[in-house]
């Protein structure tokens, strides 16, 4: 049921095809996250004409309300949150490991008191994939401990959890409907790195994924990991960065061979007002934009850059109305899928390298005016 097809290669950087049950995914691509089962301020019908081709859902937020036996007595989360598209559920280990003073880790698992009410609740590998296979994602993560502490000691100890934790995780699933991604950790440390991927990748998964990056670490040393994982990760199967997501990250993780990206940051920025482009972003809170004629972006097709202004989105916003927060996620959105087409588009052209570098020279000119 999952079959990845690498069609064209330019440098690093890569274009395929993912196959899975509920539809093809064409790499690389943007994934929007729908936390608690809905990507915020937007229906699946705008989601669709949007072209997303796939979903995020969050295994901790479902597994605390409404419950994974609830959405699985619905139909699973395809039918419970009317998407006939793909869907990505995590495992829950990143949000569980940000709780801080509210977990504690054992070798067996994580013990953790809800953010919700104080109750207490145990993930496990185990558990974490059956919680997953209740949901009924079609792409499942292994459960690892995402480490942000910049003591190497304690970073290769999550790492090595991790690698003890994904081959139980192997072991408890019954689904063969799902695919499971195996995380790579070990912070930005190339030895452990490369040990992690070698270990991961010794389980012939579907696909791999790139944990514990965009957590406090340099711009350049995120780029520098990605170069010496994507080294050690097979190129016949699919690479997915977790949580990262912004127009520059997105084009310098394609140049370095990722395939599969995730980020709440476009509909979040849209609740705060800002408009992602491909020179920048836009606070159309600001004054300057109350009798703003131009859309958000000449160079964007999407809903709101066809049919509103500047002036009428920053009305919105200071009117408070919940129509600018949808109209600035379709806008992101829209902005990130377009510009993972387009380098799709240029890695089969074999021209991706002048494309990339072009964008990123209309970032960095909007960064320095």
């Amino acid at each position: 049921m999952f079959e990845y097809s690498l069609i064209a290669q330019d440098g690093n950087a890569r274009a395929g095809v993912l196959s899975t049950p509920h539809g093809l995914i064409k790499t690389p691509i943007f994934m929007p996250v729908g936390t608690q089962a809905t990507v915020k301020s937007l229906t699946p019908s705008q989601l669709k004409e949007i072209g997303v081709q796939i979903l995020l859902a969050n295994t901790y937020h479902l597994y605390l309300r409404p419950g994974s036996d609830l959405i699985n007595n619905i139909g699973g989360l395809h039918q419970f949150m009317h998407w006939d598209k793909p869907i990505l559920t995590d495992s829950g280990g990143f949000q569980v490991f940000s709780l801080s003073d509210l977990r504690k880790v054992d070798t067996d698992g994580v013990t953790f008191r809800s953010h919700l009410d104080g109750s207490t609740h145990r993930f496990t590998p185990e558990s974490a994939i059956a919680i997953q296979e209740s949901l009924g994602a079609d792409i499942i993560m292994a459960f690892d401990e995402c480490a942000d502490s910049e003591n190497r000691s304690y970073i290769k100890k999550a790492m090595d959890r991790t690698h003890r934790w994904a081959e139980r995780c192997l072991k408890a699933k019954t689904r063969n409907d799902q695919a499971l991604f195996g995380i790579v950790q070990g912070g930005i440390y190339p030895d452990l790195r490369q040990q992690s991927a070698k270990f991961i990748t010794s389980f012939d998964l579907p696909g791999y994924a790139i944990g514990g990056l965009s957590v406090g670490e340099s711009k350049q040393d995120m780029l520098k990991t990605l170069e010496i994982v994507n080294a050690h990760l097979p190129h016949h199967k699919p690479r997915y960065l977790m949580g990262v997501g912004t127009p520059y990250d997105l084009i310098e993780g394609i140049r370095r061979g990722v395939d599969m990206f995730d980020c709440v940051l476009p509909t979040r920025l849209a609740r705060h007002h800002a408009a992602m482009t491909r020179k920048g972003r836009l606070n159309l809170a600001n004054a300057t934009f109350s009798k703003d004629k131009r859309p958000i972006d000449d160079s964007c097709s999407c809903y709101a850059c066809r049919n509103f202004s500047r002036a009428y989105i920053r009305h919105l916003i200071n009117t408070k109305e919940m129509l600018a927060a949808t109209l600035l996620s379709i806008h992101n959105i829209t902005t990130l899928l377009s510009i993972s087409q387009d380098l799709r588009s240029h890695i089969i052209n074999q021209d991706f390298e002048s494309y990339a570098a072009m964008m990123l020279k209309d970032l960095e000119e909007e960064r320095k005016g």
